[in-house]
């Protein structure tokens, strides 16, 4: 496969960045754990008919090894743009002695490189920041090839990156959501909203899947809850890295944007800060 170089993106942050890769492990996790498992909505019996597996915009290869570990008799690959994620998500199936999980460099904006109907399910998490609102079509035609006959598309994606009771908080996700509406993310009419979940059913039918289905998590993360610490340092790092995103589209000034986000981790360290982050997962089965 032809090898992307990392100043070919679409990522809205910097795929190469190690701050990045060590936030996308630990988010891996906090979102595995929040849905149950890497495939919890499946039924054991569909799980146990399965042979090859897809994660495409892998980042760091968090759920591909998970799968593998619970599915020894399944093959589970990812893709993804980033070489510094890909390396990093072979040494670890080095690490933990798991011949089954595979990786490679992959553009997911490009046509994909693998033979029609190679796949019983192809999962894909959060990639609403890599593909722009106007290839979302194509992305799942490609998906679609590669699916076998019967075989399931999995998209996750955020309703919101978090309802808050901070000030703070409330105002960088307005302006993430504007920053997104501006470049091309995302199918909110006027870039209140992160705006893609409630697509991806329409989205799904258009392609003609038999009956997509919604599974629908809210995680809290108020203070002095379990998952408060997660998401705390999530958001901590992802909106530092953000920062000269929303500087560059002229949202605020650069010591406006650095006011708001020390305030916003001042806010968020209250005991009265209350949060709940909500996410989709819409899966389909391809016609046979």
């Amino acid at each position: 496969m032809d090898t992307p170089t990392s100043n070919q993106h679409t990522y809205i942050l910097d795929p190469e960045s190690p701050t990045e890769m060590a936030r996308l492990i630990h988010f891996d996790q906090v979102v595995t754990r929040a849905m149950g498992g890497p495939l919890a909505e499946q039924t054991p019996a569909t799980v146990a008919s399965m042979q090859r597996l897809l994660d495409l915009a892998c980042g760091p290869g968090g759920w591909v090894l998970d799968v593998a570990y619970d599915n020894p008799h399944i093959e589970v690959e990812g893709v993804d743009i980033s070489k510094t994620m890909i390396d990093y998500a072979y040494a670890r199936a080095r690490t933990h002695k798991l011949p089954n999980a595979t990786f490679g460099i992959m553009d997911i904006n490009l046509p994909l490189d693998y033979s029609d109907e190679t796949f019983d399910l192809v999962n894909a998490r959060f990639i609403n920041g890599v593909l722009k609102r106007e290839t979302w079509g194509t992305f799942i035609a490609e998906c679609t090839r590669i699916l076998r006959p019967g075989g399931v598309l999995r998209l996750t994606e955020m309703v919101n990156v978090g309802n808050t009771t901070s000030p703070a908080f409330e105002r960088i996700h307005t302006l993430l959501c504007q920053a997104m509406w501006r470049i091309g993310y995302g199918f909110s009419p006027d870039g209140s909203s992160i705006g893609i979940t409630p697509v991806l059913p329409r989205l799904l039918r258009e392609a003609h899947y038999e009956s997509p289905q919604i599974a629908s998590y809210a995680v809290e993360f108020s203070a002095q809850t379990p998952y408060w610490m997660d998401l705390y340092r999530n958001f901590e790092v992802g909106y530092q890295m953000a920062l000269p995103l929303f500087v560059k589209l002229n949202l605020a000034t650069q010591e406006e944007m650095g006011q708001i986000y020390q305030q916003m981790l001042i806010e968020m360290n209250e005991t009265s800060f209350c949060g709940i982050w909500n996410f989709s997962t819409v899966w389909g089965t391809r016609p046979t």
